[in-house]
């Protein structure tokens, strides 16, 4: 499946684009005063080899769950357990992101790809997109390993999450979204979320590790640190992004790659 939706992906479209670019210079404004929003329209056109492209609506989000094995190196102050805990307030419509959506008309698609303690709700419960959040049971396996001490995933494992997102992306469009918004939730993820920046773009660990949800210097500086000891440890290669995934990824970071790709296979806008 991965294989073949990379292959599927293709260049925006360049004669909508041109048509889009024709179009805004006929338009009675001056030029340039839509701001990026005039960019915006080209990509649009060029994605749907359309011009004017159709308004990339309605919207669906997609929220990808999972646990990390390298919480035991206390990079943040907060329990695993709030993975499931969160995922209960988001079913119950009691998130932001819930009331994000609700402005916005957005459905929400909550998707267990790795979480490591049992959900407390029924996954059959609210499975209805028009009635409200939904669950899928897409669950890899109960967390991450320790990214500093194994890889945190095996490239079967990291495929499966993959693909998770590609088949979800396919979901929601047969379903009728025109644009997909990515979510994630698992406490601990923006560790690994730093090895994978600094993995992929060569940035040093120490520029690419954020305080996350607020952490105090000295949890900081120990996060800083086990980004730096597992990149060291695995020496992942930016040129294998799958084995990059696997060495210091998520499973939710592997699903949502999948979404990404998923979408633009099928040439529909994602907003991140």
């Amino acid at each position: 499946m991965l294989e073949t939706t990379i292959a599927a992906i293709g260049p925006l479209d360049e004669p909508a684009m041109a048509a889009a670019r024709d179009l805004q210079a006929r338009l009675t404004k001056p030029a340039g005063s839509l701001g990026a929003l005039e960019g915006l329209s080209v990509r649009l056109a060029g994605l749907a080899g359309a011009c004017p492209p159709p308004l990339p609506e309605p919207a669906a989000v997609a929220i990808f769950a999972g646990d990390h094995g390298v919480h035991a190196q206390g990079v943040t102050p907060w329990p695993q357990e709030v993975t499931a805990q969160m995922i209960a307030n988001f079913l119950a419509g009691g998130a932001v992101v819930n009331a994000f959506a609700r402005q916005a008309g957005a459905s929400v698609t909550v998707v267990d790809v790795g979480v490591a303690t049992p959900l407390p709700v029924d996954p059959d419960a609210t499975d209805d997109p028009a009635v409200g959040p939904r669950l899928v049971a897409a669950n890899v396996r109960r967390g991450t390993r320790d990214m500093t001490v194994t890889p945190a995933l095996t490239r079967d494992e990291a495929r499966a999450a993959l693909e998770t997102g590609i088949r979800i992306a396919g979901d929601l469009v047969d379903a009728g979204a025109g644009v997909l918004l990515t979510g994630d939730m698992g406490i601990g993820n923006t560790t690994p979320s730093a090895a994978l920046v600094a993995a992929l773009t060569g940035t040093d660990p120490a520029e690419a590790t954020g305080r996350g949800t607020g952490v105090d210097d000295e949890t900081y500086r120990r996060k800083v640190g086990v980004v730096r000891t597992a990149l060291d440890r695995h020496r992942p290669d930016p040129a294998d992004p799958l084995g990059v995934l696997a060495a210091v990824g998520g499973l939710e970071h592997a699903a949502l790659a999948g979404l990404i790709l998923g979408a633009a296979a099928r040439r529909v806008p994602v907003l991140l």
